[in-house]
């Protein structure tokens, strides 16, 4: 079943994003570019905000977010309710971050992984879908707010 991906970047996930585009395109899902236009200097969180807007008004939509190391995407997009953004290196971490985490945006760095990989990543992303079972439980918590640490005194 065709899926919609929104993508965004900041400068550092620029050069591979019409790859990514490429390959989302290839296994017969929508893709909409959130930008930017152009490898020119841009902060990751102006984009990281609009991709996790246009995942969480648009029901059953993904996204993927790349920088440079992924981090500062993964760290703004999981700021907002409704997001869960994982960080991924491999096909293995992908693979899991929907299987188990329910992910609804794939994260990674461009100056962390080669193309191959990317490939991997974005495959075994789209390609997994949320077991459910104890995993629908540990969701239901982080989407209730948890307060770690809170009274610690």
């Amino acid at each position: 079943m065709a899926k919609k991906i929104y993508i965004a970047t900041d400068h550092a996930g620029y050069a591979v994003k019409a790859y990514v585009k490429d390959i989302v395109t290839n296994l017969g899902h929508e893709i909409i570019d959130l930008g930017p236009d152009s490898a020119d200097r841009v902060d990751y969180p102006d984009f990281a905000k609009k991709c996790t807007e246009a995942v969480t008004s648009d029901a059953g939509s993904f996204g993927i977010l790349i920088c440079g190391t992924g981090i500062g995407m993964s760290i703004a997009a999981n700021k907002v309710s409704g997001i869960r953004a994982g960080l991924c290196h491999d096909h293995y971490t992908a693979k899991l971050t929907r299987q188990h985490n329910d992910a609804n945006i794939l994260c990674f760095g461009e100056r962390v992984v080669g193309k191959g990989v990317i490939e991997d990543m974005v495959e075994a992303f789209l390609n997994t879908e949320f077991e459910g079972g104890r995993h629908a439980t540990r969701i239901g918590k982080i989407e209730e707010g948890c307060s770690f640490g809170a009274d610690l005194g």
